[in-house]
């Protein structure tokens, strides 16, 4: 899939739904910071400096070796996209929200499937990314180390024998890898025990986030947990110490779900089963309505108590509910009562075809 392609659907390879432990686990990413050597940081970049860094990607990107490896990929300046489609791929989780600030002279590279892709001058001159669906951290982390040495035997890094990989950031320095894992957690959520999860983990050099990471609230309850720690640990290290308490937060989350269907089936089922109702009949829906109402539906998938409905498809509804998803299918501004009206149609008409 192309990026036209990309930006006209909305599907992306994480959302397949069959990684491994998808009952709870949504998406797993690596991602790495890195900078070239004798180039200033992007934030003090002008446009002559940013072509040296876009040029060098370009290179790798498109040597033989890289392309029969993770295919052909797209670069695309962030200017040449509208603001639509900016915002449609941050949607989707392929851009951050930093890369939508001061856009002058960054890029993004994207892999032919969507599971990896490169950000260009955010706020390192590289941030590479690996993207999957289910629990796949160490894969994720195979994938993005190939791709970093296929980069790194054409750019020279930032790099200190004693600090490891230099970053604009203080907080990235070292390994430069964050490690993140979308989850989908309504029983800890409903069970009031998130807020005990989330002290646990600050404890131990890890953050909970929302949907879109850093400074976004959880929405749907979707959280993403990822390390804070990047230097003085390897790179196995901080996959490791992750993985392991993602399982420990599975193990919980699924008790959560037993505990509520034992002592509460009837009421469960009894919302599981109005929000698919909605879902599949309101005529307008705001965003947020309709990420509550996809969480009470994936939590009676999830248990097996819906079963015509895909895991697939719920993530792909994350996106078509999107202001950016809507904007772009009508390519013109809408109101938001026509957004909303929208929105209804669009999951009415993705429910009742069964997309996934």
């Amino acid at each position: 899939m192309g990026l036209k392609s990309l930006l006209n659907s909305a599907h992306v390879r994480w959302m397949d739904g069959n990684g491994p432990e998808s009952d709870v686990v949504i998406s797993s990413r690596i991602r790495v910071a890195r900078n070239f050597k004798d180039v200033i940081f992007p934030h003090l970049m002008k446009e002559s400096d940013a072509e040296p860094v876009f040029h060098a990607v370009q290179l790798v990107t498109s040597q033989p070796q890289t392309v029969e490896r993770f295919g052909s990929m797209d670069f695309v300046r962030i200017t040449e996209l509208t603001p639509v489609e900016r915002r449609l791929l941050m949607e989707k989780h392929l851009i951050s929200p930093d890369l939508l600030k001061d856009i002058e002279n960054k890029a993004v590279v994207i892999s032919e499937d969507q599971e990896v892709n490169i950000m260009l001058n955010e706020e390192d001159h590289l941030r590479i990314q690996c993207l999957l669906p289910g629990l796949q951290l160490n894969k994720g982390w195979q994938m993005v180390d190939e791709l970093d040495d296929l980069l790194e035997q054409t750019i020279d890094y930032a790099y200190s024998e004693q600090f490891g990989y230099l970053t604009v950031c203080p907080t990235n320095i070292g390994t430069g890898l964050r490690a993140s894992v979308m989850l989908h957690l309504p029983g800890l959520t409903m069970l009031k025990q998130m807020g005990s999860v989330i002290t646990a983990i600050s404890k131990i050099g890890l953050t909970v986030r929302g949907l879109h990471g850093e400074g976004s609230g959880a929405s749907g309850n979707i959280y993403q947990v990822s390390n804070q720690i990047t230097l003085g640990h390897t790179e196995e290290e901080i996959i490791n110490n992750l993985t392991f308490v993602i399982k420990q937060l599975i193990d919980q989350e699924r008790n959560a779900r037993k505990v509520l269907h034992r002592d509460n089936r009837h009421p469960l089922e009894d919302k599981i089963f109005r929000a698919y109702g909605v879902l599949k009949n309101a005529r307008m829906l705001t965003s947020g309505e309709a990420m509550k109402l996809i969480s009470d539906v994936r939590l009676g998938v999830e248990l097996g108590i819906i079963k015509d409905v895909s895991q697939q498809l719920l993530n792909e509804l994350t996106v078509i509910i999107t202001p950016a998803f809507l904007l772009k299918q009508m390519q013109r501004d809408l109101s938001a009562e026509e957004r909303d009206v929208l929105r209804a149609q669009k999951v009415r008409e993705s429910l009742n075809k069964g997309i996934g």
